[in-house]
């Protein structure tokens, strides 16, 4: 059986890590993604070694995973003939994707005008900072725009430095967001026979994800805009507590018969029988005595300890794992989470991020990492392109193509 986006051609003009990972997700469910890069050193993304300096393996990962499952065409775009190349490509694709700046894309004849003027039924999608709207152009990382969003300022402790999420969470959250933007447009599409544009911006994905504290911002309840300590949690029972191991999230609400399992679980007849928690009111307002108690208690196990009690009494809690546990996590590989690949690389088999969803009759599939620079170009001209051989070397001749 044919995968979910078969016959759907993609063209990824894009660096770094928000539009290649869109367009990642499109690949890994069948899009022919095509991803064109300068000749010189292709998107600055092969480059990554390390991150803060700090190595993050013997092979380029960052760059290898979020481009997998793509073609790699090699095109010097500020030449009238590499131009040339990329709008012949255009005629043949269903989604151009960049997150290059409007103004480059229009100094190389690749604005939505130009395009959409060659293939009406394109599907143009960009991905900014901050939106086609509003005059805001200057750079976007994802720790500057998460910055923006108010998601820092509400993460972390009363009086200690705000926390930036990490990790690339927006930027990742970001590239699902254009995905999904492209495949609205493309089922549009099936409709009017047009495409259209469509942009996915790092700060209105970020706002997204900031909900649903954002969204209760809005209705006016402004207290939740800011830090709060865990030591005045308002329910005690939905709360982080600490072990002799890991810190242990317990998920309850402050009802009557959860704070009598968890006092089970804890073996507190004492806490049990305090009048101050005789019932949600109580434990609202002795919430900081009620987190104290509690704490202590947790402080004399350890998290797989007290994990056991917890499940034995019914209640929601979870430890608070590092990377390390999780990549070691059984049921994320038994769902495809996380998958693994051949990597030429280094010549062994490598540990990948998998497929985020899971379809059951037309499955994502990782086919192979990352293209070398400009790897297809030749076998794309000629067979996709229509191109002879001989102005292929006339279009290398002239430095449009390597």
């Amino acid at each position: 059986m044919g995968k979910a986006l078969e016959g759907i051609r993609v063209v990824d003009l894009t660096v770094w890590f928000q539009g290649p990972v869109a367009a990642q997700y499109l690949a890994d469910f069948g899009a022919d993604v095509v991803k064109v890069e300068r000749p010189q050193g292709g998107d600055q993304g092969r480059g990554v070694r390390s991150i803060k300096s700090l190595e993050v393996g013997d092979w380029n990962q960052y760059f290898m995973v979020i481009n997998r499952n793509k073609k790699s065409m090699a095109i010097d775009l500020k030449k009238p003939e590499g131009q040339e190349i990329l709008h012949r490509l255009i005629e043949k694709s269903d989604v151009f994707l960049s997150n290059l700046a409007p103004e480059m894309l229009a100094g190389w004849n690749l604005s939505y005008e130009k395009l959409v003027a060659i293939n009406p039924r394109l599907v143009y999608a960009t991905n900014t900072g901050y939106g086609r709207f509003g005059g805001v152009s200057k750079p976007s990382f994802d720790m500057t725009v998460q910055a923006l969003t108010g998601a820092m300022a509400r993460l972390g402790e009363p009086g200690q430095p705000p926390i930036y999420m990490g990790m690339g969470s927006g930027d990742a959250f970001g590239g699902i967001m254009s995905a999904l933007g492209i495949m609205l447009a493309l089922y549009q599409r099936r409709r009017t026979g047009k495409g259209q544009y469509l942009d996915a911006s790092l700060y209105g994905a970020q706002l997204y994800l900031a909900a649903p504290y954002l969204q209760s911002y809005l209705a006016g309840h402004q207290g939740s805009a800011l830090q709060h300590s865990r030591k005045q949690a308002a329910n005690p029972l939905w709360n982080l507590y600490p072990t002799q191991g890991k810190w242990v999230y317990l998920c309850e609400q402050n009802a009557d018969g959860r704070f009598a399992a968890l006092c089970r679980a804890l073996a507190a007849d004492a806490l049990g029988n305090d009048p101050r928690f005789a019932d949600a009111a109580g434990r609202t307002t002795h919430n900081a005595a009620l987190i104290a108690a509690i704490e202590a208690l947790t402080l004399q196990r350890g998290h797989a300890e007290l994990m056991a009690a917890f499940k034995a009494a019914g209640l929601v809690a979870s430890p608070v794992n590092n990377l390390a546990d999780v990549i070691k996590d059984e049921q994320a590989w038994q769902n495809g989470y996380f998958l693994k690949a051949y990597s030429e690389e280094v010549n062994r088999e490598v540990e990948v991020r998998g497929m985020p969803v899971t379809l059951s009759r037309t499955p994502g599939e990782l086919r192979c990492l990352g293209p070398e620079l400009g790897q297809d170009t030749e076998v794309l001209m000629m067979e996709l392109l229509g191109y002879e051989w001989e102005a292929i070397e006339e279009l290398k001749a002239k430095g449009a193509i390597p």
